[in-house]
């Protein structure tokens, strides 16, 4: 029953990229004009423009003034096809509309969950120093999330880098605003890869945080405890899945996934019951769940096809 559960949240995971691919670059969309979808535009909107400022910067401009519009189209259209990048904004909106919603409901401070306090007290220097950077990243995230924006240097390695390849590959051809600008763009690409750290970034400060915590790491599976971030964080890691995936899992039609990623990553099924309806007040829970050990769960999970590491 797992297995078939798995099957059909596979079905419907692989649907969400191209449907929200086309979702996305429809110019009209009133039936489907929701939340995630503006959000994703206005991320996508917003790397677009830090990018042609990079660009401005590298041509000797030290003014930041208004890209033009056709520009900013041009480009958030052109990172739009990249897959890796659409996947990892609709798992950015995806955790934030989940923090909103449990804050709703629970009262849980999106950037100072419980787990996050107690780390920001820890008498251990290096702890306490890295909690209270992620402190500081998250309620820079939160302000983003609001204005549905994207910071460029937060982005994951892989897809910076896909997102400055786009970047050159329009600008050698010239891009509305610019003329065709190789040298410039292999400047603008080179200044950002120096001033980024995928470590410091937000993703990279939870991760190092929730490895740093060893055996203690599943304190962070609690979502009321560690709050979303970390939540999401410590399920990627102890379900050997994308950080992506997992944001997926919290929706209601990947009930099944996230039961046996969490139940892979450590957890009792008396907890993983707990979780889930701390997510959906309504699930209906996998039978025999309370059957299945950590190993036979990882079987399982390892032969869905969607989100794999």
């Amino acid at each position: 029953m797992l297995r078939a559960e798995l099957a059909r949240g596979d079905t419907a995971a692989e649907t969400v990229l191209p449907i929200l691919r086309h979702l996305v670059s429809a110019d009209h969309t009133p039936l489907f004009g929701d939340e995630i979808l503006a959000r994703i535009r206005g991320m996508l909107e917003h790397l677009a423009s830090q990018l042609l400022d990079a660009l401005a910067a590298a041509q000797g401009s030290r003014e930041r003034r208004p890209r033009e519009p056709e520009a900013v189209r041009t480009l958030a259209r052109a990172l739009l096809d990249d897959a890796a990048l659409l996947t990892h904004l609709h798992a950015l909106s995806l955790e934030w509309q989940l923090a909103e919603r449990l804050e709703a409901r629970l009262s849980l401070d999106p950037v100072v969950p419980p787990l996050l306090q107690a780390l920001v007290a820890s008498p251990e220097p290096e702890t306490q120093s890295l909690a209270m950077r992620l402190l500081g990243a998250q309620a820079r995230w939160r302000q983003g999330q609001r204005r549905m924006q994207c910071g460029l240097l937060e982005l994951p390695a892989e897809q910076l880098h896909a997102a400055l390849l786009t970047l050159r590959s329009l600008a050698v051809g010239g891009i509305a605003g610019f003329g065709p600008e190789d040298e410039q763009a292999a400047r603008a690409e080179a200044a950002l890869r120096r001033a980024y750290d995928e470590s410091a970034s937000r993703i990279g400060l939870a991760a190092r945080l929730v490895m740093g915590l060893g055996g203690a790491a599943v304190t962070a599976l609690s979502l009321e405890h560690g709050g979303v971030a970390l939540f999401l964080t410590a399920l990627a890691l102890g379900s050997g899945q994308p950080r992506e995936a997992a944001a997926l899992c919290t929706h209601e039609t990947q009930s099944a996934r996230l039961a046996l990623s969490l139940r892979v990553a450590g957890l009792s099924p008396t907890a993983v019951q707990e979780q889930l309806v701390q997510l959906h007040r309504d699930v209906v829970l996998p039978v025999g769940l309370d059957r299945l050990d950590a190993n036979g769960a990882a079987s399982i999970l390892a032969g869905g096809r969607y989100g794999r590491a």
